[in-house]
């Protein structure tokens, strides 16, 4: 029997190794300068909800007691052990490559991060000026002594702390200051003229805090501050609701959100690695951390700010990723030669389409799908799935107006997903008052499906058209993550989207579906049932062949059957852009798999499963991820691709990342990553779509 740490690779670890690929990927010399801080600065952002998640998620168990181990057989507190050590490594990297590499070469550029005590007279005198008319007012010190509390410190607030003595007899009081860096920005532009400098190319900053410390007598005037040093805090921000308890799921939600805004147990302190003794002791003493949870900093705290640095007008200085075109088969739909102005919908009856964003425009196609729906007499009902929308959404425009002309909408908005159940909740109140059918799902489960139904009358019958993808009904996601979409009429599956939406919005128990995969009931089944057909083929002396793209590979049950595969003489290529809980190329266990990540400009986001079958191909695209939560806690929809053009289309998709060899990692057989040489790079995946979808 082998040791589960031999067969499983543990989830949090492979995630710290995703994001460490992120970095490393934001290093490289070839990347253009603000490419590199944005990367940097996503690094930061991802380890940020790591903590406020993951971590305060395993805190909990050991606080609780609980001892359950991991698919790799390790306890909470040794993985809390674990990743306190890979994370602190992976940030001192961080902190080198930003203070030494990343500062210089801005500066080359012309975008200095230029420090207080070396600004000349005049620049000391616009910085003051400024701090004493758009910082001063906005700060507020709070001061700790017996009548004053350890003020509540915010989740993942950039803070001064400063120890105060009034007199010379008087005892050093502590104090904190908030600094406002939501009502201003973290990094404040120096005007040229006041550097004197006529070159508009040049951009001169200082940070928030840099002026403040720097400023700091302003505050205790009369009184002495003997010391100072900035720090931050990570909450436990994970949101917990007790569905069944509650009557009002989006007054739960609210609730919920209110209880996040205040803030959970500090899961990490950052300081600066020179804050001095004295205070440091205290703010241990107020916010009760263990030592393990400090991380000592040699850069500025909070670097996930620094994508401040890349809304800079320097074109320049980073890719530009706003590509893509309309699908070849939607070009023109309104030109004065169509006689039918819902165009969109006459091509969808002659021919299914496969879109792939961004390369296609999510404008041209999704979003006029839907607002072709709107508007068009003819269609009599939409239905439509939303996880994460953007602020500003025309989709949510588009919904609007359609029930404002009569049609039946019918809207499922997941008021549940992390980190933007503010934005959904605020979307749902308004779709309602447009008079639309908002609900929020099956009581237990996330729904986290990608779909859209609309019903439209054609000589005298209804006739149903939809979409299926692998991303969200975003407008911004869209251009800079890659997803792929089905907009069809096949009878069949858009039978099952009306009895899955029937049961989204609790009037149906459907289980079962004609062609559709639906997690929780039939997904796991169908792809157990898949690979199993695979490895029966193998032993067969069948051709059998398994290719997957996903976001994350971590189900136990799925992992050990493409290891049964392996062993059975099935070929699998797995590209798995973060989390693999699976050991490629190991002997007697693996030596059939190979698994690569790909970290480009673009998000990989989409989930296809290709499956040889003997050479009669069946192949999926979908919501899910092969991950616990997605096959058996989530609502997800994954559809057959039937088209054999369309079949033909991703396999040479498929293909495409298989063969890059810029932008893969490629996994070796103890679960950690190595790139190819450069110098050897011919293929590059995402570059070559951009090429290949400017050939229309």
């Amino acid at each position: 029997m082998k040791n589960q740490a031999d067969i499983f690779i543990n989830r949090e670890l492979s995630w710290i190794e995703f994001n460490k690929r992120v970095l490393l990927t934001g290093m490289r010399k070839e990347y253009k300068i603000l490419d590199k801080v944005k990367f940097c600065s996503i690094f930061s952002n991802n380890l940020d909800e790591f903590f406020m998640v993951r971590v305060a998620s395993l805190k909990a168990q050991v606080e609780a007691g609980i001892t359950k181990k991991s698919i790799d057989g390790l306890s909470p507190k040794e993985q809390l052990a674990e990743i306190n050590k890979e994370v602190k490594n992976l940030t001192t990297i961080q902190e080198k490559f930003v203070n030494h590499e990343l500062r210089n070469e801005l500066k080359k550029e012309g975008v200095i991060l230029k420090k207080y005590k070396d600004l000349s007279e005049t620049q000391k005198n616009w910085c003051d000026n400024f701090f004493t008319s758009s910082i001063f007012p906005l700060l507020t010190p709070l001061v700790v002594d017996p009548a004053h509390p350890f003020p509540f410190i915010s989740n993942l607030s950039l803070n001064l702390a400063a120890l105060i003595k009034d007199g010379e007899d008087s005892k050093d009081q502590f104090v904190r200051i908030k600094i406002p860096t939501k009502n201003i920005n973290r990094f404040i532009q120096i005007p040229n003229e006041i550097i004197q400098i006529n070159n508009e190319g040049s951009h001169y900053f200082i940070s928030v805090e840099d002026l403040i410390g720097n400023n700091i007598n302003a505050l205790f005037k009369g009184m002495e501050c003997i010391n100072y040093s900035f720090f931050r805090v990570t909450r436990d921000a994970d949101l917990e609701l007790k569905e069944l308890e509650a009557d009002d799921l989006l007054l739960a939600v609210e609730q919920s959100l209110q209880k996040r805004r205040l803030g959970g147990d500090v899961v990490r302190l950052e300081v600066e690695s020179d804050i001095p003794e004295n205070i440091l002791k205290l703010l241990i003493e107020s916010i009760s951390i263990q030592e393990e949870y400090i991380y000592f900093c040699k850069s500025l705290l909070g670097l996930d700010d620094l994508n401040q640095l890349t809304k800079i007008n320097r074109d320049d200085l980073k890719e530009n990723l706003l590509i893509g075109r309309t699908h070849p088969q939607l070009q023109n739909l309104d030109s004065p030669a169509n006689k039918n102005f819902n165009s969109i919908f006459k091509i969808l009856r002659k021919k299914n389409i496969l879109l792939h964003h961004p390369y296609n425009l999510f404008r041209t196609s999704v979003e006029e799908f839907i607002n072709k729906a709107a508007d068009d007499p003819l269609v009599m009902a939409i239905k439509i799935t939303l996880y994460r929308v953007s602020k500003d959404s025309p989709i949510i425009a588009a919904l609007m107006r359609a029930a404002e002309n009569g049609k039946e909408v019918m809207t499922l908005v997941e008021l549940k997903a992390r980190f933007d159940e503010d934005n959904n909740i605020q979307w749902a109140k308004q779709l309602e008052q447009a008079g639309i059918h908002v609900v929020y799902g099956i009581i237990g489960f996330k729904t986290h499906t990608k779909i859209a139904l609309i019903v439209r009358k054609e000589k005298g019958r209804l006739r149903n058209y939809f979409h299926i993808g692998t991303g969200n009904y975003n407008s911004n996601t869209s251009r800079f993550y890659t997803d792929l979409g089905l907009l069809s009429t096949d009878p069949d599956i858009a039978s099952d989207l009306l009895e899955l939406f029937n049961y989204l919005s609790g009037f149906s128990k459907q289980k079962r579906y004609k062609k559709l995969l639906v997690s929780p009931s039939s997904m796991r089944e169908k792809f157990i049932f898949l690979i199993k057909r695979e490895i029966n083929n193998a032993e067969g002396g069948k051709k059998a062949e398994i290719i997957a793209k996903m976001n994350s590979l971590v189900d136990p049950e799925i992992i050990k059957l493409l290891y049964l595969a392996s062993n059975a003489g099935v070929k699998i290529t797995l590209i798995v852009r973060g989390i693999c809980c699976l050991y490629p190329q190991r002997k007697n266990l693996s030596e059939n798999i190979k698994v690569k990540s790909i970290i480009g400009h673009f998000l990989e986001h989409s989930r296809i499963f290709w499956f040889c079958n003997n050479n009669d191909h069946e192949v999926f695209i979908g919501s899910a991820d092969w991950m616990r939560r997605n096959l058996d806690r989530r609502i997800e929809a994954v559809t057959p691709i039937e088209d054999n053009e369309l079949k033909n289309k991703i396999y040479s998709l498929l293909q495409t990342y298989i063969k890059d060899d810029y932008f893969s990692w490629i996994m070796k057989e103890d679960g950690s990553y190595t790139k190819y040489e450069l110098d050897s790079a011919d293929n590059r995946s995402q570059i070559d779509l951009i090429e290949k979808s400017t050939q229309y």
